[in-house]
C-alpha cells in the first residue's frame, strides 16, 4: 500500500538497517502521520497524534521505540517499552510489526492479552522482554501478581485512546501510566482528542508535539447500498451477501446475534468465521487466519473487529 509522501523513511532519521527492514517488508514510502511524528518521537519528545485507524500510525510509534531501546538489554520482568491497545487483535498485530523489525536490533517483544493462559504470559515475561504490547486488563492482573514491573519503562504508547475510553479502560490506563517512569517518553494516538482523552493528555504528556492527519487511504469509488427487507428474510439475504465472490465483513450488535447468524450461515453451507469478545483467543486467532487466507468467505463480528484488525482485500462491509 503506497504512502502519500515524497519523503523516504531514511529522510526521517531512521537507521539504515531499519530502512532496509522496512523495504524487505514492503514498506517503501512513509504515510503522512509517519512523516509528521517519527522525527519528534526519535528526538525523545512526547507525541500526541490525531490519526484514525488505517492511517499508518503503528509504524509511527513502533519504529522510534525500537531505535530508542536498541543496544541495551532489559532485566527479567522489567520491560523498557510499553504499548497499550484496546483489543487483543490490535495488540497482537502491533506485536507482529515489532517482531519483524525488532529482530534487526535483537529486541524481544511479548503480547500480553486476555484469552491467553496467564501462566504463559508470566513465563514469557520472566524470560526477559524489552517491549510489552498489552491490553489493560491483563497487564493489571500481572502487576497485581507482581509478575512484572513497569518502573523501568522508558517509552509508553497508548494506541486508540478514544476506543479505550469507550470500552471503559480509562481507570486501568491511568493506573498503568502512573506505574511507569514519571520522566519517560509518552505517545498517545487517538481518532479524537476531546473529553476524557484530553484529560489523559493533560495528566501524563509533557509539552507534546501535536500531529493530526486524515486516514492514509480514501476510497472515492466506494458505493453504499441500503436493503429494505422483512425481518424473516434477513438471514437469507445476509447469507447470500456472505457467499458472494470476494471477502465480506459483517458487523452485528451483540455476541448472541453473531453466534446465531454464524450458525445459520454454516447450516446453509456458507463457510464463515466469527469474532467477538466472548470467544477464546485461540478461536479469534483461527477465525482471523481463516478469513485472511480465504478459507472462510466472510467474517461475522461485533465491533471488536472495527479497529485494528487488518485484512487485505475486503470488498464488502455489511
Amino acid at each position: 500500500m503506497p504512502g502519500q509522501s515524497t519523503r523516504s523513511f531514511a529522510d526521517l532519521g531512521l537507521p539504515v538497517v531499519l530502512v532496509h527492514s522496512l523495504r524487505n517488508a514492503g514498506a517503501r514510502d512513509p504515510f503522512p502521520i509517519q512523516v509528521a511524528a517519527i522525527p519528534d518521537a526519535l528526538a525523545g519528545r512526547d507525541v500526541l497524534g490525531r490519526a484514525p485507524t488505517g492511517s499508518g500510525k503503528t509504524l509511527a510509534f513502533s519504529l522510534p521505540i525500537l531505535v530508542h531501546l536498541a543496544g541495551k538489554r532489559s532485566a527479567p520482568a522489567a520491560p523498557r517499552g510499553l504499548i497499550l491497545a484496546p483489543t487483543r487483535e490490535l495488540a497482537l498485530q502491533i506485536r507482529e510489526v515489532l517482531d519483524i523489525h525488532g529482530a534487526t536490533f535483537g529486541l524481544r517483544t511479548v503480547g500480553v492479552v486476555g484469552g491467553v493462559p496467564l501462566e504463559r504470559n508470566v513465563r514469557d515475561i520472566q524470560r526477559g522482554v524489552d517491549i510489552v504490547v498489552a491490553t489493560p486488563g491483563r497487564l493489571i492482573d500481572l502487576l497485581q501478581r507482581r509478575s512484572i514491573t513497569l518502573e523501568h519503562v522508558e517509552v509508553t504508547v497508548i494506541d486508540e485512546a478514544d476506543r479505550m475510553v469507550d470500552m471503559g479502560f480509562l481507570p486501568q490506563v491511568d493506573s498503568l501510566l502512573a506505574a511507569t517512569r514519571a520522566h519517560g517518553q509518552r505517545m498517545l494516538f487517538s481518532a479524537t482528542l476531546d473529553g476524557e482523552v484530553d484529560g489523559l493528555v493533560e495528566k501524563f504528556l509533557k509539552d507534546p508535539a501535536v500531529h493530526s492527519t486524515a486516514a492514509a487511504v480514501s476510497e472515492p469509488d466506494m458505493t453504499h447500498f441500503v436493503f429494505r427487507i422483512d425481518a424473516a428474510r434477513k438471514t437469507e439475504v445476509a447469507a447470500a451477501l456472505a457467499n458472494r465472490d470476494g471477502k465480506t465483513l459483517l458487523f452485528l450488535r451483540t455476541t448472541h446475534a453473531v453466534d446465531r447468524l454464524t450458525d445459520e450461515c454454516l447450516a446453509l453451507g456458507v463457510p464463515v468465521s466469527s469474532l467477538h469478545g466472548n470467544k477464546t483467543q485461540a478461536h479469534r486467532t483461527r477465525s482471523l487466519a481463516a478469513f485472511g487466507e480465504g478459507t472462510s468467505v466472510a467474517l461475522i463480528a461485533t465491533d471488536v473487529a472495527a479497529r485494528g484488525v487488518h485484512v487485505d482485500d475486503v470488498t464488502l462491509v455489511v
